[in-house]
């Protein structure tokens, strides 16, 4: 019987752990925590986007890292498959808005519970609280384990890291996996956050906090070169920014944080310029003897409207019969272009980490090592990453899936 060691009890260890157990091997997880998946309790908000609806191109299109080295994996396990396999956990699930699919119960708990007792009635062995330390390599081929503070010895024939990246360290993704990968001699692709809130530099966003912007476009622009641009939803902080389109946004934003990189809002991208134009002046018509402050409800959500009125640096007393052209102008500007300034990211609180072992040095048909025989990467410990949508959880179950297959 084969002996497997799989380290980290996350979406992709626990997938590992299961194909490989259920194939006939003798299965030992190792979890350096008390309790398995953290981090999928904290995904989609506490929810689990577990995947998305899309077909096979425009699920791989969503990896800006890598996607195309996820090809295998996700033919060999995909996103019906998965859906399929926790419909047979117990775990019904439903699609809502973009393709994102949830469990029917809104509780990630139901997930990470269902997987714990399917393991459990598969007689894996888990080993809570154990941190592994040190991989024994001999002559190139996997020999086992040192666990602990004490560094116990675990001899086995095959091992599957799938420790997870550096983000949320506090789920126990501390960058575990990579010093592992390092001893083997693999390579580690530079680490950064991925997915991650942004932080401003203007006051004001706190006086915004909590507010949901839906349908407006926001664009990057590094010393006023776009960098990026993504259309959808996004919310205000204490700090900054953050929801859908800048999360994604932010992958590109981390490569340029020491530029102070600038991003632009437009309130009503589904209007052109001159339809924009027409809108104001049609309100301002119906608001003509109103002050500029009070002038706005049609146009903008309430919370809004103080800080953008001070935004365009009119005085908010002034009727609007007394807005000059000029001053119009500024406010089509701002409704098109409301600026803030990035200073720096939320690090601990990136989805995921972009950066880790090199896929030239793993097998993408088996997730095996090409430097060491016998060792298997899954999950984010890999140098890939996806947008939001329920995309990278795929992909740790998908490299998860590989793996305990075939480590089994």
């Amino acid at each position: 019987m084969t002996k497997v060691a799989i380290i980290g009890g996350g979406a992709a260890g626990l997938m590992a752990s299961y194909q490989a157990a259920s194939r006939g091997a003798e299965v030992y997880l190792f979890e350096r925590n008390p309790n398995l998946g953290r981090k999928i309790l904290i995904s989609g908000k506490g929810r689990c986007n577990l995947t998305n609806i899309k077909n096979l191109k425009d699920f791989i299109a969503n990896y800006p890292g890598n996607g195309k080295f996820l090809f295998s994996s996700l033919t060999a396990f995909s996103n019906t498959d998965l859906i399929a396999f926790f419909e047979g956990l117990g775990v019904k699930t439903k699609v809502e808005r973009g393709g994102r699919v949830f469990p029917q119960s809104d509780k990630s708990l139901d997930v990470v519970n269902a997987m714990q007792k399917a393991l459990k009635d598969l007689d894996v062995n888990i080993m809570f609280n154990s941190r592994v330390r040190r991989l024994v390599i001999e002559q190139d081929q996997i020999k086992g384990i040192l666990f602990g503070d004490t560094l116990k010895e675990f001899y086995c024939d095959k091992v599957v890291i799938a420790t997870g990246g550096l983000s949320y360290p506090s789920t126990g993704s501390t960058g575990d996996g990579y010093e592992l990968a390092l001893q083997a001699g693999h390579t580690i692709v530079p680490l950064k956050p991925s997915l991650v809130p942004l932080i401003c530099q203007e006051d004001w966003v706190k006086d915004l906090q909590g507010l949901t912007l839906k349908n407006v476009e926001a664009t990057v622009y590094v010393k006023q070169k776009k960098i990026a641009s993504e259309f959808g939803e996004m919310l205000f902080t204490h700090y900054g920014i953050s929801g859908p389109i800048i999360l994604t946004l932010s992958r590109q934003v981390v490569d340029y944080l020491e530029s102070n990189p600038v991003v632009s809002i437009n309130l009503k991208p589904a209007l052109t310029e001159q339809e924009l134009e027409q809108r104001l002046l049609r309100d301002f018509n119906l608001y003509k003897n109103k002050m500029f402050k009070n002038s706005l409800n049609d146009l903008l959500p309430k919370k809004m409207i103080p800080v953008f009125v001070n935004y365009t640096g009119i005085d908010p007393e002034k009727k609007i019969n007394q807005i000059t052209r000029n001053e119009r102008k500024k406010i089509l500007d701002s409704l098109r272009n409301f600026c803030v300034t990035i200073t720096g990211c939320r690090e601990n609180e990136a989805i995921v980490t972009r950066g880790g072992v090199s896929i030239k040095e793993i097998n993408p048909k088996t997730m095996e090592s090409k430097k060491i025989k016998g060792l298997y990467f899954a999950g984010e410990v890999i140098d890939i990453d996806g947008v939001t949508g329920g995309y990278n959880l795929q992909a740790a179950f998908s490299t998860g899936f590989v793996a305990g297959c075939n480590c089994a």
